[in-house]
């Protein structure tokens, strides 16, 4: 299947699952992450501020922050993302696509995130990567080489296969509820 017609599909999935099956399964998989030893032990995390048909991911920030963690987020820059930190739900405003980015310091020192726990239409078991198509993540997640990556789902997400493109990068794990 083509990756136009298998966002299609995850589209389609996604509007048979309610927004209450869809908090009850990201509660699911958030709790799945913050059991690995990979989140307990980073100290730097790049996460993401969720939509609503993405894994939610509004209660990890407020654990991160509360754990001491330096938390990232992605900013929408032109057809790029460049990553601020993340103080609080009130240091937050509205950016590109409605999506609510951070105010705080730029970030630029990559090589020192433990962690990247990154969104996605679908993923494969094996760390492939559906994305939204505009390409922002595949700008980014080379320059997180260093970084342990970890996809993040709901299950209806999860697929045998999505065809890969050369710039691609492979998750080191996905997480699924």
């Amino acid at each position: 299947m083509e990756k136009s017609e298998l966002r299609k599909e995850i589209r389609r999935r996604k509007a048979a699952c309610s927004a209450a099956q869809r908090a009850a399964l990201s509660n699911d998989v958030i709790a799945r992450l913050l059991q690995t030893s990979q989140w307990q032990q980073a100290k730097t995390v790049l996460l993401y501020h969720s939509l609503p048909d993405e894994v939610c991911t509004h209660e990890l920030l407020r654990h991160a922050t509360s754990e001491g963690k330096h938390v990232l987020l992605p900013v929408v820059v032109g057809d790029a993302l460049e990553l601020r930190e993340y103080i609080n739900e009130g240091s937050m405003a509205e950016g590109a696509f409605h999506i609510q980015e951070p105010t705080g310091q730029l970030f630029t020192d990559y090589a020192s995130i433990d962690l990247a726990v990154i969104p996605g239409v679908a993923f494969t078991a094996n760390g492939m990567r559906l994305g939204r198509g505009r390409g922002f993540y595949d700008r980014l997640l080379p320059r997180l080489r260093h970084t342990l990556k970890i996809g993040i789902c709901w299950p209806f997400q999860l697929l045998d296969d999505i065809p890969a493109e050369p710039h691609d990068v492979r998750m080191d794990e996905v997480i699924c509820g």
